[in-house]
């Protein structure tokens, strides 16, 4: 079994420092069930009179305090505010309903509305408020406090209801105070939803007030407008075409002088080409009106026939005819006067025209100005009327405010004086009474039954926990490997355990009970000193522990016999002056006698001078293996155990014998075993599980540790077998073992 095992020397680090480490691991499941299994009977006792008190509980309380639970319901209407004129349509979220729920449940328990509750005649006249004593104010607040325990209202989630309930020892009275709070919830809701709408009411309609007034003075500061400017369209047209007349004849101006610009800019121009036409060539157009000339045409047709004539007279008669030359001067002359005649209209002409162009710039001069008064006039005009519409505008946009403002007060009015009278208004409605509870809510089996066994199961279980926790000896493998923190060599079980080892002296269950279980725990000893690390060099060994009567002898005595079992020479030293034993366990025939009171010579005898190496050391009556008694008590035994003669037998010894084995003086109590265990290879610590405490086995490992004296482990001396696994599988494993042993060597 795991418990049983020994602990690998290898797995167990030395810590380092002058001491352990004590720190503990956490238990281990198995370790959690053996510690159960070992106070079994503890736990089933504490389950069964858990078991019964729970009980005995419901039956007492079923009987002399019986509670009684009565329930109710409040329905809870969305927190919105209908609109009374409208169809609703909005869905409020459920989270928000049931925050609504949950508010409306605080409401009911609050301080207020339970101290109302007390003051209702219904309440007072109930027998569970007179027995709350016969000092008014006491009983109030005993009252009070009763209701803030026994008193609920809770919020569904997934419902639209607050669940009342109350808890007394009267049906009856449970039922009535539930529907007490009823009609005190519900009435005062509508009270204040009706005040808190009447509040609304009188502000609103004094608001209307206001704005009636408002509206009353900015249709007279209108009307004031419309009269000081005497114009009475003062609305801005909406329409694109839909414009004043002012505005239309100013455009009208603008345009007809912007006409007038441009004409002028035009008779300008004009002017200034007659002005050059008139000292330079002339045109097509004075051409032509020159040609038009009924004088021009007449001299024309007069020249036209006067040079036929010429060109026929000069074909009959010749260019120096007195005729011919006659014709030509007529055909001078009129060409002459057709010259004359042609430059008179020509200049007639163009100073006609340049003498119309300045008079018509002038014309249109004046006429330019006229319009610029006029434009002006209109302009300012213009002017007035956009300042009369900014007035008039503020006036209409704050008369049109207060219009809609007064429009939608006098809605909301309407809609508060409907509300007024809806009976959803108070967000809660009446569902129904609570009925007087048919059977009790208090005590239930159900509870007390399961519970008490379960309180007694955990108790159990705690009391085991407990006990285990408090015991600090250290009594398993896992308490050396959690909190020593050192080499386990081997576990010794507990001689009550093995019916081989009954009647025989501990010191010699090696040698007389060899099949025994205890018997191989020492070979199991020997076994691992051989095979630890330092196992070669482990010829000197120190068997000492922390306190007296902790085994360490019996483990000596029985380690030097496994190794005279190999055929190995060892020596035995009792070193222990306080309290010897090897003379007693190894009694010398010729002094039986004296067997009490020690012997003459001993290891005192010889670190005093008084004796040598042979008169000390005796046969034990087991072939290889010697035995030095402790000797009478010395006065010093501290500075005899620590002088040259005890360093010098134990080197001169080691020579001799295989294995010089130490039975040591406690640790704790004697100062001089941290001394021989600075003068052999190695200590072996023997820890009783049934007496060695973890502080006294951590401090034991702290002085050798302190001493740098080298630890070759420990053994668990006198082991109980316990519920959960320590040693009892193995007693019955080995002997089954040994019988098919023995019965194959039968």
């Amino acid at each position: 079994m795991a418990e049983e095992r020994q602990i690998s020397p290898s797995r167990i680090p030395r810590p380092s420092g002058a001491g352990p480490a004590v720190a503990a691991a956490p238990l281990s499941p198995k370790e959690v069930f053996a510690m159960l299994r070992r106070h079994v009977w503890l736990t089933i006792s504490m389950t069964v009179l858990g078991f019964v008190a729970g009980g005995a509980a419901w039956y007492l309380l079923l009987m002399y305090f019986p509670q009684y639970n009565a329930r109710t319901f409040i329905r809870v209407l969305p927190p919105v505010e209908k609109d009374p004129m409208t169809i609703p349509s909005a869905q409020v979220q459920k989270d928000i309903q049931y925050g609504y729920r949950v508010s409306m449940a605080n409401l009911i328990t609050q301080q207020s509305t339970l101290q109302r509750l007390i003051d209702r005649d219904k309440i007072q006249q109930t027998e569970w408020f007179k027995g709350f004593g016969k000092i008014r104010d006491k009983r109030i607040q005993k009252a009070f406090k009763t209701l803030r325990r026994k008193f609920g209202a809770s919020a569904q989630r997934d419902g639209e209801f607050i669940v009342l309930s109350m808890t007394c020892s009267d049906r009856i009275e449970a039922a009535l105070i539930v529907n007490e709070m009823v009609d005190l919830f519900l009435a005062s809701q509508g009270a204040t939803k009706k005040e808190e709408i009447a509040r609304k009411l009188a502000g609103l309609i004094e608001q209307q007030d206001s704005l009636q007034r408002d509206l009353d003075r900015a249709e007279a500061a209108l009307a004031d407008v419309r009269a000081a400017t005497g114009l009475t369209d003062l609305e801005r047209p909406t329409g694109r075409y839909l414009r004043h007349t002012i505005e239309l004849r100013l455009d009208d101006l603008e345009l007809e002088q912007n006409t007038m610009t441009l004409e002028l800019r035009q008779v300008e121009a004009d002017i200034k080409n007659l002005e050059e036409l008139a000292t330079g060539p002339i045109n097509e157009q004075i051409a032509h009106q020159i040609e038009t000339d009924p004088v021009m045409v007449v001299l024309a047709q007069r020249l036209a026939f006067l040079e036929s004539e010429l060109a026929g007279v000069l074909t009959k008669f010749g260019e120096n005819h007195r005729v011919v030359r006659q014709t030509q001067e007529l055909v001078e002359e009129i060409r002459q006067e057709r010259a004359l005649r042609k430059a008179e209209i020509a200049e007639q002409t163009r100073q006609s025209n340049l003498k119309d162009g300045q008079n018509r710039l002038v014309v249109l001069q004046e006429r330019y100005v006229e319009l610029e008064k006029l434009r002006q006039e209109v302009e300012a005009k213009k002017r007035d009327l956009d300042l009369a519409r900014v007035q008039y505008e503020q006036r209409t946009a704050i008369r049109d405010e207060r219009k809609e403002m007064l429009d939608e007060v006098k809605g909301q009015i309407e809609k508060l004086k409907i509300m007024h009278d809806d009976p959803e208004t108070p967000k809660v409605q009446f569902v129904g009474y609570a009925p007087e509870p048919l059977g009790v809510s208090s005590p239930r089996w159900e509870f007390y039954f399961p519970g008490g066994t379960v309180l007694g199961l955990l108790s159990g279980i705690g009391l085991a926990f407990l006990i285990e926790l408090l015991n600090d000896l250290v009594r398993t493998p896992g308490d050396v490997a959690r909190f020593l923190r050192i080499r386990l060599l081997a576990v010794v079980p507990d001689a009550a355990e093995d019916a081989q080892v009954r009647g025989i002296d501990h010191c010699w269950i090696v040698r007389k009970a060899p099949y025994s279980v205890i018997s191989e725990s020492y070979r199991r000893l020997r076994t691992n000193l051989k095979l630890s690390d330092s196992g070669e060099s482990l010829k000197t060994l120190l068997v000492s522990s922390g306190s007296g009567g902790d085994g360490k002898t019996s483990v000596a005595v029985n380690l030097a016999t496994t190794f005279v079992a190999e055929d190995k020479r060892v020596l035995l030293i009792d070193t222990n002056f306080w309290r010897p034993r090897l003379h007693s366990i190894f009694s010398r025939p010729q002094v039986e006698q004296e067997a009490d009171e020690g012997s003459e010579f001993g290891l005192s005898t010889l670190l005093t001078g008084l004796c040598g190496y042979r008169e000390i050391i005796r046969p034990s009556g087991i072939e290889g293996f010697d035995v030095i008694d402790s000797g009478p008590l010395p006065p010093n035994p501290a500075e005899l155990l620590g002088g040259p003669q005890m360093k010098q037998l134990v080197k001169h010894q080691r020579e001799i014998y295989d294995y010089v084995v130490i039975d040591g003086p406690p640790l704790l109590l004697v100062s001089a075993a941290k001394i021989l265990a600075k003068l052999v290879d190695g200590t072996v610590l023997v820890f009783n599980a049934g007496s060695t405490r973890r502080g006294a086995a951590v401090r034991t490992i702290r002085d050798l540790r302190d001493v740098n004296a080298e630890i070759a482990g420990c053994v668990l001396f006198a082991v109980k077998a316990m519920k959960g696994g320590y040693f009892t599988a193995e007693f019955r494993s080995y002997q089954e073992y040994q019988k098919l042993q023995l019965a194959h060597s039968i």
